[in-house]
């Protein structure tokens, strides 16, 4: 007597893809994308850091040269400027290079398909760039503040000042790399913005023509130059650092949501 055949119970459906995100701790994820982007970063950006330091320190060994004799509130506008553009060089810049090399290899692709939130992609890769940018942005500072004839009292205030902007830049960045379709197009607004930031924060708010002080107020790493630029003059005080601290970590908040967003958008087109 033949045996009837077992009936096959159907497979259990796949879980949808937000039940998936939602069983992935959002924070491991991007602890885990952060070191993988950092171990990676040691070797192919460590040049690179190296230049965009160089960079700063030319400006102000040239503005020394050219600015005889100023005052110490223009001194701190420079040095700050100058120091924060590192930031800007890697965190904005590079970082929209390489979203947008991502983007036109089809890479992103790749972090879609994995059960990880895609929030937490952007903000890994991201905070992994402007980690790179504290050593250089603090040896500029303190070749700035020595060079022209600051105290180091309150030097220590480079370090949230580079933070807060590393996170707005690099949001930033993440947004314009991942918001334009092509490489090329990427690195050009990556380089608009990297000079937007050399312009507006090396140049005293005071000095601007009333048109572009609104529009420095627009340019987040303004908000930490001037948090840099307090502390080299030694007139920081703790509520002025805090709000501005705190806006430039909202505008790297508001940035990183859209460069999540524009993620989305880039892998379902």
């Amino acid at each position: 007597m033949t045996q009837a055949p077992t009936p096959v119970r159907p497979a259990a459906a796949a879980p949808a893809a937000g039940a998936v995100d939602r069983r992935t701790p959002w924070w491991s994820t991007a602890d885990a994308v952060y070191r993988l982007a950092l171990a990676r970063g040691r070797v192919a950006r460590g040049p690179l850091l190296f230049v965009a330091t160089l960079q700063s320190v030319g400006i102000l060994v040239l503005l020394r040269g050219v600015v005889r004799h100023p005052d110490r509130a223009t001194s701190a506008a420079i040095v700050a400027g100058g120091s924060i553009l590192v930031v800007a060089f890697v965190a904005l810049n590079l970082l929209a290079q390489r979203f947008g090399a991502m983007r036109a290899g089809r890479s992103l692709d790749y972090f879609a398909a994995l059960p990880v939130p895609v929030s937490a992609v952007v903000l890994g890769t991201a905070a992994s760039y402007a980690t790179f940018t504290v050593p250089g942005a603090l040896l500029t500072a303190v070749a700035g503040a020595a060079m022209f004839g600051l105290p180091f009292g309150q030097l220590w205030l480079v370090v949230p000042a580079v933070l807060a902007s590393g996170v707005a830049l690099a949001g930033v960045g993440a947004a314009v790399g991942l918001s334009l379709p092509r490489v090329e197009l990427a690195t050009m607004a990556g380089q608009l913005g990297m000079t937007a930031v050399l312009f507006l924060g090396l140049i005293p708010a005071g000095h601007l023509p009333l048109a572009l002080r609104g529009l420095r107020q627009a340019v987040p790493s303004t908000y930490a130059v001037d948090v840099l630029a307090a502390g080299l003059r030694g007139s920081a005080t703790p509520g002025g650092v805090l709000w501005r601290v705190a806006a430039s970590l909202a505008y790297g908040a508001v940035t990183l949501a859209l460069a999540a967003r524009a993620f989305r958008r880039a892998v379902a087109s």
